[in-house]
């Protein structure tokens, strides 16, 4: 609950495309060793966790993690994770409350927001193993 009302009040207070895009070598500053939660219109919508070496952990917050790596393309930043292998691409800027990301660059895509920073870990459940 007070995650939710944390997201709400941390709206970006300005569009990703007024910002000048993060370099490749500027968001891996920013994001490395960091747990960073993700909101879209209001609710929660993720969160990813920042290694090093440009790999991720990404989850819908559902327990189901995935595995990836990022990488600097066109002023965009890349993902590509291990049920995936087609690039999830964004242009991630800063406002005064953290990330803004926008997908592929396009106002008219999904825009999400940095929620919340946390310095625990998420939590990712094992495979599903059967009889």
């Amino acid at each position: 609950m007070i995650r939710c009302l944390a997201i709400l009040l941390l709206l970006p207070a300005f569009s990703a495309s007024a910002q000048t895009a993060l370099s490749g070598a500027d968001f891996d500053d920013y994001t490395r060793g960091k747990t960073l939660f993700y909101g879209f219109q209001g609710q929660v919508y993720g969160v990813e966790r920042y290694l090093p070496n440009r790999r991720v952990i990404w989850s819908f917050l559902d327990g189901d993690c995935k595995e990836g790596v990022w990488y600097e393309q066109d002023e965009q930043i890349c993902f590509i994770y291990e049920d995936r292998l087609d690039p999830q691409c964004w242009l991630f800027t800063r406002s005064g409350t953290g990330l803004i990301a926008q997908f592929e660059g396009d106002p008219e895509q999904t825009e999400l927001y940095e929620a919340d920073d946390i310095d625990e870990e998420m939590i990712c459940y094992g495979p599903d193993v059967g009889v």
